[in-house]
């Protein structure tokens, strides 16, 4: 049975519903976006068409894991960066010009420890959460506490540990030209999980999320090192 469309005089508040639920749980086709938002496949398309006209989302081919079915993939939509601009984000062009001047003063070096700094308050609030659970359940605890900062984190389980996918970064724009701010993240998740972890990609450098590998954890260290993401 189709679910019903809920009829409104004003599309904007169903098209920005849309484009959130984009947001929190990365590329999504058509038919998922119905389901997850209770609205028939037709009365999505007509939205996503005209998000994709103001360029708030795009239509990318869907990835396939493992062997492909027959026919062709259906198309996921992914949100734009103009898309995400629509959403509060923490840091703007002041902040890329004051990095930019702590660079050419002070080099690289003081952009990490201000990258690190800047988390510092998260890890400290993060951590009593993560080090007196089990280790295993580390990793959605640290979603759920990204989650709630604003960063709509999502975790999945896979055989080698966990996956976790930020949907929203508030520093992407900066992220962009300084990726001492992924790193140090990168970093602080090492320390709070206790284990190494691994980004696999970032919105900063045009992925449609933040992906995170997370070995399963062991007891939490003083400091653990992290892999970085390739300059």
């Amino acid at each position: 049975m189709q679910p019903v469309e809920k009829v409104s005089v004003d599309d904007a508040p169903t098209r920005t519903r849309v484009t959130q639920a984009i947001l929190e749980n990365g590329p999504s086709t058509a038919a998922d976006l119905a389901v997850r938002l209770h609205l028939t496949p037709a009365a999505v398309r007509r939205h996503l068409d005209q998000l994709v006209a103001d360029g708030i989302v795009e239509a990318r081919d869907q990835r396939i894991i493992g062997q492909r079915g027959r026919g062709r993939p259906a198309k996921v939509f992914a949100i734009t960066d103009a898309g995400r601009s629509t959403f509060a984000n923490t840091y703007d062009e002041l902040a890329v010009e004051a990095l930019r001047f702590l660079a050419a003063t002070g080099g690289d070096e003081a952009v990490m420890a201000f990258a690190r700094h800047r988390l510092s308050d998260l890890e400290d609030r993060y951590r009593p959460l993560l080090e007196l659970a089990d280790p295993a359940q580390r990793p959605q605890l640290l979603a759920e506490a990204l989650s709630n900062d604003g960063f709509a984190a999502s975790v999945g389980t896979t055989p080698a540990g966990s996956q976790m996918c930020q949907h929203h970064c508030p520093v992407a724009h900066v992220a962009e030209e300084f990726p001492q701010m992924c790193e140090a993240e990168t970093e602080m998740f090492a320390r709070l999980l206790g284990t190494h972890v691994q980004r696999l990609a970032t919105i900063a450098h045009g992925d449609g999320v933040c992906t995170t590998h997370l070995p399963h954890p062991t007891d939490i260290p003083s400091s653990t090192p992290a892999e970085r993401l390739p300059s």
